[in-house]
């Protein structure tokens, strides 16, 4: 019997020192790294510049080492890009990076999005509260 694949990579799964260049990401390597709160923190970081591994690291409580294997996954996923500018380590966002996965999920566009302010309302009569539109 084969054993099941790993579903998600763990910080330090094949972590290889130097490896800066983004390798070919596949769909399952993309989930995985944004399957982690610290990644997608880091991603929304980035959103707004370029920034130092260190300033990258400044909001987390974790070592530098670790941080540095979080930045790897997502370099490897293709969602970062990594360059050496003098002694200081910059990572850049990838914009189309998500690319593939957007297409992906589009293929369930077809799904009525939710209405979170009607699904509320319907929460408030079922556990049997005023609803919010009924508040004064």
């Amino acid at each position: 019997m084969c054993p099941l694949p790993m579903f998600n990579q763990t910080v330090d799964d094949g972590a290889r020192p130097g490896l800066i260049a983004p390798m070919t990401p596949t769909l399952d390597t993309v989930f995985a790294a944004l399957a982690d709160p610290t990644r997608r923190a880091i991603l929304s970081m980035l959103l707004e510049d370029d920034m130092a591994v260190t300033d990258v690291a400044e909001p987390f409580e974790m070592s530098l080492a670790a941080i540095s294997k979080h930045l790897a996954i997502l370099t490897r996923a293709g969602l970062i890009s990594q360059e050496k500018r003098g002694r200081v380590k910059w990572c850049k966002l990838e914009p189309d990076a998500l690319r593939d996965a957007s297409v992906w999920m589009q293929g369930f566009g077809q799904f009525e999005a939710v209405n979170l302010d009607a699904f509320e309302r319907f929460l408030a009569r079922e556990l049997g509260e005023r609803p919010p539109e009924e508040e004064v």
